[in-house]
């Protein structure tokens, strides 16, 4: 179970790629989903597709959506490519120190968290139920913990294991 369940969202600003900051302080008084996002993880380039037609209709209700990048292998020039051609309408934060991703113990991309209006963590995990063996999903788990929320529902499930690709890279380890 994630920590950081019904505990407050630690605190961030991040410049934002193409200008300007996106805080936590910025995401108050309205339902906001951090996506951990990369631009080479397939897995991110799935999830941008889920999020493409949700973004309008839950932007609608006021719910904000931030992605933040904590690679450290993608040049800035792929990030503006990948936003521009997956249509991404949502700022995308650049986390170059990590201390965002090691903050929300992110170590996958994509990797969601749900805040309700006070910041308070309510969903920690994947997309979905898909994984390499089952690439069709049964549960939506984001639109479960986003609509629990609109209803002032608690989030079930709040955690969930995530899959894609990870964020840190893997430490060699000794022959």
């Amino acid at each position: 179970m994630s920590q950081l369940i019904n505990q407050p969202a630690p605190s961030f600003s991040l410049p934002v790629l193409g200008g300007g900051r996106v805080s936590l302080s910025d995401l108050r008084g309205r339902i906001a989903i951090i996506n951990f996002w990369s631009a080479e993880c397939p897995w991110s380039r799935r999830a941008d597709l889920v999020l493409l037609y949700r973004h309008n209709v839950w932007s609608r209700a006021g719910i904000k959506i931030v992605g933040i990048s904590s690679t450290n292998n993608e040049p800035e020039s792929e990030l503006v490519y990948e936003v521009d051609v997956r249509h991404i309408k949502y700022p995308l934060a650049l986390d170059v120190t990590h201390e965002v991703a090691r903050a929300y113990k992110a170590e996958m991309t994509p990797h969601f968290f749900v805040l309700d209006a006070k910041s308070i963590v309510r969903y920690v995990g994947a997309l979905d139920d898909a994984t390499a063996n089952r690439r069709i999903p049964k549960t939506i788990f984001l639109d479960r913990a986003v609509n629990a929320l609109l209803n002032n529902r608690n989030t079930a499930p709040a955690v969930t294991p995530v899959y894609g690709s990870a964020i840190f890279p893997q430490k060699p380890t000794r022959s």
